[in-house]
């Protein structure tokens, strides 16, 4: 793998001979003082340009530069404030591996960036101005709103009737999409403003909670390291309930400490609903049982 003085040099070797590169800025983990230097960070690099639709036309200049590709994605990135200005991505995974996260966009666009995470590496014309020194003060975990909260509380209980609902139907695709995509993406909501919280708002947890581990106390994070599961049915189970534990512990901190309503009947009657469908098993293995109650009646 190429060291990073090589890349950088690559980089600036090929911005500073093309007169249609005016400002080239780095951001993302090679700049965050908080993040532990490896050698599988990426390189985020944004080139200010006179002309995008040039360096699209013609990709010779990957490899040229860069090396030989493994595999890329191109995208194409439009502003939601300006409709009008689009970027364009190259996601490149180089043989060596090295991966280069290419954006093109306009130079004259680049002096109203607001990333906290970002250093100039050249600006040809003085566009930029004073640029603060890289910190991740854009991604701290914010303080939510009670709506915010609340709404990811019913997220995560009304969804999880939903993988016990996959579950009894012998749906294995359908409920883990339920568990480790809907109702993770909220409990990692839940998870990250319980950790701001105790942190004064003033932390990272990193994409999908990447940094939660070193963040939380440690039976916390034992607690989600459980909530995953493979594709065994009874251990998807126990995920779904140790889910359960976890964001009645989490949610009750949060309620207690931001103001907010954690849904204890909700939560009560969900368990409770979740606990007879384990006990039923599996609709094609077995009959469903006959009760009184509604909630045992056949699924919709």
């Amino acid at each position: 793998m190429r060291r990073e003085e090589e890349v950088f040099g690559q980089l600036l070797s090929l911005a500073g001979r093309d007169s249609r590169v005016r400002v080239v800025l780095l951001n993302g983990s090679r700049v965050n003082p908080n993040v532990e230097k490896d050698e599988l960070r990426d390189y985020d690099v944004i080139y200010g340009v006179t002309d995008i639709d040039s360096f699209v036309r013609d990709q010779s200049w990957i490899a040229a530069e860069f090396g030989e590709l493994m595999i890329m994605q191109h995208n194409r990135s439009e502003e939601e404030e300006n409709e009008d200005e689009t970027w364009e991505i190259f996601l490149m995974q180089f043989m060596d591996g090295v991966r280069i996260d290419l954006s093109f966009r306009f130079a004259d666009k680049m002096s109203g960036l607001d990333d906290s995470l970002t250093k100039v590496l050249l600006d040809k014309d003085g566009r930029m101005g004073e640029v603060p020194p890289p910190s991740d003060r854009s991604y701290v975990t914010t303080q939510p709103d009670r709506r915010e909260i609340e709404e990811a509380f019913n997220e995560i209980w009304w969804c999880s009737t939903n993988v016990a609902k996959g579950l009894r139907r012998g749906e294995l695709p359908y409920a883990k999409f339920m568990l480790d995509v809907v109702v993770r993406g909220a409990l990692v909501k839940v998870l990250s403003w319980h950790v701001g919280m105790n942190n004064r708002w003033s932390v990272n947890v990193g994409k999908a909670g990447r940094w939660l581990e070193r963040l939380m106390p440690e039976e916390l994070w034992a607690s989600y390291a459980r909530t995953y599961a493979d594709g065994d049915s009874e251990r998807i189970w126990d995920a779904l309930f140790e889910t359960g534990r976890l964001t009645r512990a989490v949610g009750l901190a949060l309620a207690d400490k931001l103001g907010c309503s954690y849904p204890l009947e909700e939560d009560r009657k969900v368990t409770e609903y979740m606990r007879r469908m384990r006990e039923m098993g599996r609709i094609a293995g077995r009959p469903l049982l006959e009760s009184s109650t509604p909630m045992d009646g056949p699924l919709p």
